[in-house]
């Protein structure tokens, strides 16, 4: 009986382990199914054992890992009814109410690792303060992001070039100090404004971040919460590559 336990427990810990490496490698399908596996078998192991300092050690994994996996699991059935999602937002002229957060801060989840925007105009310093804005939205959400990627334009002026790029280093700095790498390229012939997230979703604005009216003044109501600050008109588009795909597919 004893060798019998120990060869479960032995498959148990080896699915579990390949669980925990397919979670890393974000094949997050084949994880959920490699959690389910090891928990049905660790479940054997607890029933099987009568020592009750090793039962408690084996609830306590127990319960770590079917947390893992329920999150998983909700995580895959969003992704999955995300291949009919297409969620439109119209921006008015002067509208208000459309701080980054309010825009942005659903895509904060625990699976998000990185982030690439596309965006031709983050060049004056107005822009660049908004891309700083976006940034701290990551940055509180806590959610684990290690990586933003900027793909943008460059300012037609050597000076307003050199200002740019200092501008971009100092923000690079600053990221840094919160554990994100933050990388730049630039590109003359860019039109799409995106932003991508590593777990699927992908804004589309019409104006990119820039959407946001500059203050009369320093003291104006909204010249430092967003929420408050009258706006561009413009279009927001949210979809899921699964959309994408599933399109791809009933074409083809």
């Amino acid at each position: 009986m004893a060798d019998v336990v120990t060869g479960v427990e032995a498959s148990a810990i080896s699915v579990l382990k390949r669980a925990v490496e397919m979670d890393t490698a974000r094949r997050f399908d084949e994880s959920l199914v490699c959690y389910q596996e090891g928990i049905n078998l660790l479940l054997q192991v607890l029933k099987a054992t009568s020592d009750q300092s090793k039962k408690e050690r084996y609830r306590k994994k127990i319960s770590e890992y079917m947390d893992r996996a329920e999150q998983l699991k909700s995580f895959v059935i969003e992704t999955k009814n995300a291949g009919g999602s297409h969620e439109q937002i119209q921006i008015d002229d002067n509208a208000t109410g459309f701080g980054m957060e309010k825009l942005f801060s659903r895509f904060m989840t625990e699976f998000l690792t990185e982030i690439e925007i596309e965006d031709p105009y983050i060049r004056a310093h107005h822009q660049i303060c908004n891309l700083l804005r976006f940034c701290e939205v990551v940055v509180k959400s806590q959610c684990p992001v290690k990586e933003i990627r900027l793909l943008t334009g460059r300012d037609e002026y050597p000076d307003a070039q050199m200002q740019q790029q200092q501008k971009l280093n100092q923000l690079k700095k600053s990221l840094h100090n919160h554990e994100i790498e933050f990388n730049w390229s630039f590109h003359d012939s860019l039109h799409d404004r995106e932003i991508r997230f590593n777990t699927g979703w992908i804004v589309k604005i019409g104006r990119g971040l820039d959407i946001y009216k500059a203050s009369d003044n320093k003291f104006s109501i909204g010249s430092i919460d967003l929420d408050l600050r009258p706006c561009h008109k413009t279009t927001v588009d949210i979809f899921h590559t699964k959309s994408i795909n599933k399109t791809k597919d009933d074409t083809s």
